[in-house]
């Protein structure tokens, strides 16, 4: 696992989804997902220029990419 700097909270309006972060900052090298959060490193950079759909989009995806990070670190995968 890679560890990353967490990233400053963004501004995040009533009418966007809050960022997911939750300060656990590591990036899994054979998936390239943040194992806190689900997100790439492309998503957490750009989370503050995305737009509400963008993030909504994101959002969406991100229960079933940390099932599978889960399931993978419990071999089931």
């Amino acid at each position: 696992m890679v560890p990353m700097p967490a990233s400053e909270s963004p501004d995040n309006s009533p009418m966007t989804p809050a960022s997911p972060c939750i300060k656990v900052c590591t990036l899994d090298p054979a998936w390239r997902l943040c194992i806190g959060c689900g997100r790439t490193i492309e998503e957490i950079a750009g989370w503050r220029t995305m737009s509400q759909a963008e993030r909504e989009r994101v959002m969406g995806e991100l229960p079933a990419r940390l099932a599978r990070l889960a399931a993978r670190d419990e071999g089931a995968l």
